[in-house]
């Protein structure tokens, strides 16, 4: 069993250290550390700067990708046209159990990340930079770097500067998420989807990227886009942090320059010879089988051409000895967990995909498998963040990957091999509470209520889904997709309001008298194969 990574993992670097300059010196580059390693940093202008992003290709290092120069063009360009000072936040919450690159950076060198957070609040104007994170080690880290920069959050200070601490969750790490939660909000994401560039903290125009993007823009910004070119590929310069764990001897946090073979980044860690998957990105991202890992390189184009996802910078091999759905399972029903618990197709539609991976598993055949792929395509672009559709991804990922344990699974016995649980997750499950400093309010604790549909008397009227999409989506028959379910808390008087509008008298509410603590149990109406009957009609 694969135990939690630690903060801070071992630490490797691939050619000449740049973000990792120093770490062979000391355990954590102070202010004076800092400047003797890196040297000292000039400002630079708004287009200046967003020059050097576009020179060097800089995009996002939180998963998404997006290119920095267009962030940082947007923002300006949104400040000026409504005479307001933009922010700039640091977007630190790294809360994937198998990512660590983002929370070493912050320990290890924080004033880098600084650099150039501090030179876009210049370029821009800001006179409010955040910085987000999840874990105390990464609070404390950066507390000390702004006190010994002397920067504070005091009313009279010229850039008012502090930490903003988050649970630990999956949706923490999403922009809107961490917005939220500086304006005082709890840390999920909102019901609306803005641009942060447009509408951000305190509706002001916002700057947001996590640390390793502005870490890089600060190397960028010292040695130049020409020295910055030398390393890596032409369309790719530069470095890439990677975590690297799963079925390896040695977890660790390595830089390398982009184009390093993958298989030479999995060989440093002592992963498998040939391993029977990879998989790329984290849990948001796909895997690649043992073939494709030896035409992969490491970089963002290189790997979505094979099918796997640079993403957050996990890589993750598993040996050929366990069950790789088993252990995709694992992550599934994880995922499913970190939900906000506030769109219906993530709060339900997660759960589903994962008893659906399960019933793959126990033997439920073809029909199984079809359900899944099925709860898969329904939750995609239809949450408030990310977290549904790369969920969606991942299991659509594993299904397209493991066709040879898939078939002995559906059409057999299953594969024989055990689960292992090689990738790394959080001990213990966690119900969501979205609320800074990990307190739980009343609106966002366990469901007191389920709600019923009665088929015998549902005529798919479809009014339900529109009064509580929280908890009712519409099937391509036009029915509901669930036959009961758990109500959040906060959605109790919308559910109330469903039963009494249901044109068909077709809804009921119940008090739910289980433990607290117990699993939600929203079943599924599968109804392929099935037609009209299976709906009471």
């Amino acid at each position: 069993m694969n135990e939690a990574l630690p903060d801070v993992p071992e630490v490797r670097v691939v050619g000449l250290p740049q973000l990792t300059s120093g770490f062979d010196l000391v355990e954590r580059l102070d202010l004076p550390m800092h400047l003797k390693v890196h040297g000292p940093l000039e400002p630079m202008g708004g287009e200046q700067l967003a020059q050097l992003a576009e020179r060097i290709n800089l995009r996002g290092r939180g998963g998404a990708g997006f290119p920095f120069h267009k962030k940082l063009r947007s923002v300006a360009e949104s400040a000026i046209r409504r005479g307001v000072r933009p922010v700039v936040v640091v977007n630190g919450s790294e809360d994937e159990p198998a990512c660590r690159k983002d929370t070493v950076l912050i320990n290890r060198s924080p004033h880098l990340i600084l650099d150039g957070a501090l030179l876009c609040a210049e370029a821009l104007g800001a006179r409010t930079l955040v910085v987000g994170v999840t874990r105390e080690s990464t609070q404390r880290s950066m507390e000390a770097a702004l006190a010994e920069r002397g920067l504070s959050n005091g009313r009279r200070s010229a850039l008012r500067a502090r930490v903003q601490r988050n649970p630990v969750r999956m949706v923490t790490g999403a922009a809107a998420s961490l917005i939220r939660s500086i304006d005082g909000g709890p840390a999920i994401p909102p019901g609306r989807k803005v641009s942060a560039s447009q509408t951000g903290v305190g509706g002001a125009p916002t700057l947001l990227s996590n640390a390793e993007t502005f870490a890089q823009l600060a190397i960028a910004a010292r040695i130049g886009p020409e020295r910055y070119g030398n390393t890596g590929l032409y369309d790719e310069p530069g470095t890439v942090m990677l975590t690297v764990s799963g079925a390896v001897a040695r977890p660790m946090v390595i830089e390398v320059p982009t184009g390093v073979p993958l298989r030479y980044v999995l060989q440093l860690a002592g992963a498998p010879p040939v391993p029977q998957g990879v998989l790329t990105g984290g849990y948001h991202g796909r895997w690649i089988d043992a073939a494709t890992v030896n035409e992969a390189i490491v970089s963002r184009n290189s790997l979505d051409a094979v099918g796997g996802a640079l993403g957050a910078g996990a890589i993750l091999p598993i040996t050929q000895e366990t069950c790789p759905l088993g252990e995709s399972l694992r992550v599934a029903q994880w995922l499913a967990e970190e939900s906000a618990g506030q769109c219906g197709p993530c709060y339900l539609g997660l759960p589903a995909a994962a008893r659906g991976m399960e019933d793959i598993l126990n033997g439920g055949g073809p029909a199984a498998l079809e359900a899944l792929k099925q709860v898969a395509k329904s939750v995609k672009r239809r949450g408030a963040c990310s977290h549904p559709d790369g969920s969606a991804m991942f299991l659509e990922s594993t299904i397209k990957a493991f066709t040879d344990d898939l078939a002995a699974h559906v059409l057999g016995n299953g594969c024989g091999r055990p689960v292992e649980g090689v990738l790394p997750l959080f001990e213990g499950g966690r119900a969501p509470t979205g609320i800074p400093g990990g307190a739980e309010s009343e609106e966002n604790g366990p469901s007191r209520q389920k709600i019923y549909v009665d088929w015998t008397l549902c005529r798919g009227h479809g009014l339900c889904a529109d009064i509580l999409p929280e908890v009712f989506q519409l099937g391509a028959d036009g029915f509901p997709t669930v036959a009961q379910a758990a109500v959040p808390r906060y959605a109790e008087a919308k559910a109330l309001r469903a039963v009494r509008r249901c044109p068909a008298l077709a809804l009921r509410l119940e008090e739910d008298t289980r433990a607290q603590g117990e699993s939600r149990t929203n079943l599924p109406v599968l109804s392929q194969g099935r037609g009209r009957r299976a709906l009471g009609r």
